[in-house]
């Protein structure tokens, strides 16, 4: 190209901010310096492989940055570029407008309520010991894959207990709990759901292949909660 090298670079990473692919970027840019070119002419300058460039001129023409003529070989020129500006700043104003109401809809105190999701066996058991290791006071386990969690999970629930951690499991009559934790004893549970110092949640289907995640206080409390009724009259205590 005959144009300013550092400009032409420039210009193309500006365009696929825009959301043109690199050779989208590059040819858009040499029809500029071109003024009007065949597609041939536009891989030869972008240096775009020939074979792409027709397919990169349609999809520019499809995005409104490039006008085509009829006849042989069609040729292309760009089109106005007020009208693509005016397009553009469009586009990013409603980008915005959405933003600020997404940021408005979100609860005017305290922090967002959100659920991670996490899929695969081994990441919900991952996570499972990242929040053992980060208890500092209690954990609590509510669930019915207490064999599953107890012998993949025995050095870290160990090591929790050691360090005075509260550990406490709900589970089913005649099911091992880890030596040294507290159990509550209740039949028919079909979830796995985990709190950790009432600050960080983790519910976990039956076949603990996903689970959703929370470190949100105010979620993680009322997992705590839940889990209190399920346990009923005794409840968890302190």
């Amino acid at each position: 190209m005959e144009a300013n090298s550092d400009t032409v670079s420039r210009v193309e990473e500006l365009l696929k901010m825009l959301g043109l692919s690199s050779y989208e970027a590059q040819g858009f840019t040499a029809l500029i310096i071109h003024g009007v070119a065949n597609a041939d002419v536009i891989a030869d300058t972008a240096r775009i492989p020939r074979t792409s460039a027709y397919k990169v001129m349609e999809s520019l023409v499809q995005k409104g940055f490039v006008k085509e003529t009829e006849g042989r070989p069609r040729m292309y020129k760009p089109e106005d570029l007020q009208k693509i500006r005016d397009s553009v700043e469009n586009k990013i104003t409603t980008l915005f407008n959405d933003l600020r109401a997404l940021q408005d809809s979100l609860p005017s105190k305290g922090e967002p309520q959100l659920i991670y999701t996490i899929y695969g066996r081994q990441k919900v058991f991952d996570k499972l010991i990242e929040m053992f290791n980060l208890t500092e006071s209690e954990i609590i386990v509510c669930t019915p894959r207490v064999r599953e969690i107890r012998t993949e999970l025995k050095k870290v629930i160990d090591n929790a207990i050691k360090r005075g951690v509260r550990v406490i499991f709900v589970a089913p009559p005649n099911k091992r709990v880890p030596e040294n934790a507290e159990v509550y004893r209740k039949e028919s549970l079909i979830a796995t759901d985990v709190v950790s110092d009432s600050t960080r949640a983790l519910i976990a289907g039956p076949d603990m292949d996903a689970c959703g995640y929370t470190d949100n206080p105010a979620l993680a409390m009322h997992v705590r909660q839940f889990i209190n009724i399920i346990i009923g009259d005794s409840g968890l205590g302190a």
